[in-house]
Order: C-alpha cells, then structure tokens, then sequence
C-alpha cells in the first residue's frame, strides 16, 4: 500500500495509507462530525475547495449509491480518515467508496490519528493544507500549503453554479429508507431557485412540497428572475466567502419586496448582506448533523444538519428591519433571521439535512404558505 501526506500551512504533518486516486489535492481542511452521509459530505458542492476530515472512525463500509449523490460529482478536494472500509455491504451500493472518489480524481489517506488532527484544528483554527500520494518531501508540501489562497476572499460559488438554467421535477423518493415521506402534493407554485452550489435535496424537498422549480447561474439579474414570473425565490447554499459576492448581493437586494424568498447556508448569509448586515469567518466552522438550534418563535429545540464556515453578525443587523428567529445553542451564532416587512426568511443550517434529521422539514411548508399569502 502507498503511502500519502496530509501537510498544514503551520507545519503540522501526518502520513497515512493512500487510497483513492493517486493525486495531490489542496484546500482549507476542515471537520465534518457527522456518522453517516458520507457520500452526501462527497458530492455537497459547498465542500468545494475543502480537504474534508471525517470523525466517524469507519467510513466506506456500506458504499456508494448514485441516487443519494447531491451533485453530478464529488466536489471535495481531498478525504482524511480513521479507516477506510475495503469492504462495501449493503443492498443499495452501486459502487464502493474508493472507485467512487478514484473516478473524479480525489486523494483518500486513511489510518492517521483523525482525533489529534480535528484536537488540533479546533485549538488554532481550520487551515490551508496539502494532500499528496506523489510528493514525499513534507517540507515542500507545507510550502506548498502556504501558497495556495485563503479561503476567506474567495468567490467559489460563481465557479459551481449550474452554466444554464434548467427545470427539476424530481421529488423525495416516498419509498426512501432514509427519508420516508407521503406522497408528493399537486404542483401549485412556480419557484426559482439561485444556484449556488445547490444540492438535490434541497430541490427534491420543494418538488415534494408542491412547487415547479426553475434553478438559474448565480449571476442571473434580478431583471431575468421576475421574467421568468416566480411565485417564490430561493437562495441555496454554496462553498467561500459571501462577502466577494457584490453581483449576488446587489440582485437580491433588488428582489426583496417583490417575490416570497426562502434562503439557506450561504443564502442566508447573502440575505444577512442584502439587509445591510456583515459576516465573518468562522474559527473552524460548523459542519455536522447533530447541532442544537433553538427556534425563537416557538421555543423549541430542533437538532439540525451543518456545513459552513462563515455566519452573519447578528449585532450588524438592523432590528427595526429583521426578527432573529433561530439561535446555535452550542455557540450562541445566528441560525436564522426574517424580515419584519418583506415576505423573506432564511436558516444558516440545512433543514432538507440529506445527512441529517428531520427536524427542520417544517421550514418548506413555511416557504409554501409564504408563498399562498398565509402566513
């Protein structure tokens, strides 16, 4: 077995078995502490520009299967693990974990101490690293890691978002096994959806919830998104910096007012931008499916799916124009946030989860009845 190099810009090495394609890969590396859904973590377009560690101890033991991808493609940079599984069981894998990566060309290194590397990485912060299973001279790939741009400044969501509009019409699988439902409901509204880096769940959920769903380039005008007659708009989620994102910003800005709007992870940050709010970086992010956010409208608990790396400064917003309506219960940050006067709401968290419970699925309905006039 090949041996391969996972080296961060403060000169932190650690070595491990290479799995996966043999290929040098670099980003910001950061944690995910979720134990299932690794091959959703795989092909979540937000990851883009990420060498992803997984804390779960096993990963690749039951496989890969092409209908719980969300995206055409893995988007990680590069995958850290206790143990990857040789072995792939269960009924529903099409293909196990290593040919899934090795095929889009991501390094896999396995058997380091996970452990001391997320200890370390939430002691002094996330960090640019390399991954190599070519170059076996640490020292040039902790140089080489210093190099490569920070994370914080970059527009990454222009360089996911779809080229071309498109329609999607799929549903949530009502027979899923993960994730079961009823039946789909009738097609009433007309949604456009801004990809910016969106995953399928998120367009399967608003399907499932009644809606027509057109999904557009991040760079559409505002001007475009009205001719196209939307009942509703929605902001995805995606990878980087929001703040780059001045284009973005300007045309919601433009389309407050004028149509419901329903925005998630970085379209809720965008959002927070739109009405005159800041963002900041966060010191290693959020990325999980166990994190405890309290709805401040109705009190309760709902245990939420997690992958961002910046959040919206809630003292920078304007509370004569937004409610703060969700709160992180493990760090205080905002989670959630609507307008007092426009039909606009957005969540920091990912309630179509896809991994992750179902706590949030409430928030579809909402946008649905937004868009009804009913709420």
């Amino acid at each position: 077995m090949n041996s391969a190099i996972l080296a961060l810009e403060d000169g932190s090495v650690f070595e491990g078995r290479s799995f996966g394609a043999p290929a040098e890969r670099s980003g910001e590396v950061v944690f995910n502490t979720a134990l299932t859904g690794y091959q959703e973590v795989f092909t979540d377009p937000s990851y883009s520009g990420q060498i992803v560690i997984l804390t779960n101890p096993q990963i690749g033991n039951y496989g890969t299967s092409s209908t719980d991808n969300e995206s055409l493609r893995p988007y990680i940079e590069g995958l850290v693990v206790r143990e990857f599984s040789s072995i792939a069981s269960n009924w529903r894998s099409d293909a196990d974990a290593n040919s899934f990566l090795a095929r889009s060309g991501i390094p896999v290194v396995d058997d380091l101490d996970t452990r001391a590397l997320v200890r370390h990485l939430r002691t002094r912060g996330v960090m640019r690293g390399v991954l190599s299973s070519l170059e076996k001279d640490a020292h040039k790939l902790v140089e080489k890691a210093r190099s490569i741009p920070t994370m914080a400044g970059l527009d990454l969501a222009s360089r996911v978002s779809t080229p071309e509009r498109y329609e999607w019409t799929k549903p949530v699988d009502p027979c899923s096994p993960s994730d079961p439902v009823g039946a789909p409901r009738p097609t009433q509204y007309h949604v456009v959806a801004y990809d910016y880096g969106i995953k399928h769940n998120i367009l399967r959920r608003l399907v499932h919830c009644g809606c027509r769903v057109t999904v557009v380039p991040s760079l559409t005008s505002a001007e475009d998104v009205l001719a196209l007659n939307p009942d509703g708009i929605f902001l995805s989620n995606g990878p980087g910096d929001p703040e780059p994102l001045e284009t973005q910003v300007g045309n919601i800005r433009k389309l407050i007012g004028r149509r419901p709007i329903f925005g998630i992870c970085l379209g809720h940050q965008l959002l927070g931008l739109a009405v005159g709010g800041k963002t900041y970086k966060l010191k290693f992010g959020h990325r999980g499916a166990n994190h405890p956010v309290r709805n401040e409208v109705t009190g309760q608990v709902e245990i939420t799916s997690h992958n961002h790396g910046f959040a919206v400064d809630p003292d920078s917003l304007n509370l004569n124009d937004v409610d703060i309506t969700h709160v992180n219960l493990n760090d205080q940050t905002l989670e959630g946030f609507r307008h007092r006067h426009h039909p606009v709401f957005c969540v920091q968290y990912h309630p179509e989860a896809a991994p992750g419970p179902h706590d949030s699925h409430y928030l579809f309905d909402d946008f649905v009845r937004l868009m009804s006039g009913k709420q």
